[in-house]
């Protein structure tokens, strides 16, 4: 299976002729999208959900998107009827990939907001937490963690890396870092993830 990692929090995974796309946001490229009819969204945050996008591109091909029902709640209703919604413990097929929903809820920025639904997804080993840092049941064997955020701290990180123990991990949701700022956090993980870690430079790919 092939990881490609883009801008900020988005992922496709690719296995022969099967794409699946997590959390393609509003800085997500075009190229992201390219032969892809399967979708997954961990909430409705504009940085994991183009809604725009995704309306634009529902006049030309069909979608199926699944993630949290409160994604369908004030959208087109075209994009409305692409989502399929889906709650932790749910186990279904995107793509032909095996997928878990977990975790409910986006991590708290401050004051119990954002306070909105986030379901990350276990894809044949891959974890997608979205906002979270909720740590699932069983073996991981590639962590997406979290880089930074309003609800990111380097601590929480290093700490949810060694919880969910992954075989190795990749970050995501770093665009609103500088390149300092991803080099300090990469030094940590380095030295205290207890993981295999690497950073995938946007647009690169690896293989799981």
């Amino acid at each position: 299976m092939l990881l490609t990692k883009y801008t900020h929090a988005c992922v496709r995974l690719e296995d022969r002729d099967r794409r699946l796309l997590v959390d393609p946001g509003v800085w997500t490229e075009p190229a992201a999208w390219e032969g892809v009819a399967d979708v997954l969204v961990t909430h409705e945050h504009a940085d994991h959900f183009d809604v725009d996008h995704i309306a634009t591109l529902l006049a030309d091909r069909s979608l199926r998107i699944w993630g949290p029902a409160s994604l369908a709640e004030g959208v087109a209703p075209s994009v409305a009827a692409a989502i399929q919604g889906v709650a932790p413990g749910d186990t279904f097929t995107a793509a032909g990939f095996g997928v878990t929903a977990v975790g409910g809820a986006h991590a708290e920025t401050y004051d119990g907001l954002p306070g909105c639904d986030n379901v990350g997804f276990l894809i044949d080993g891959v974890y997608h937490p979205g906002d979270s840092y909720f740590v699932p049941d069983g073996p991981v064997e590639a962590l997406l963690v979290p880089a930074s955020g309003p609800w990111v701290k380097m601590a929480e990180s290093v700490d949810f890396t060694r919880a969910v123990a992954p075989a190795r991990a990749f970050p995501i949701h770093d665009e609103m870092s500088s390149a300092r700022g991803n080099e300090n956090f990469d030094g940590w993980l380095h030295r205290s993830g207890r993981t295999a870690y690497e950073r995938i430079p946007r647009g690169a790919s690896v293989t799981i």
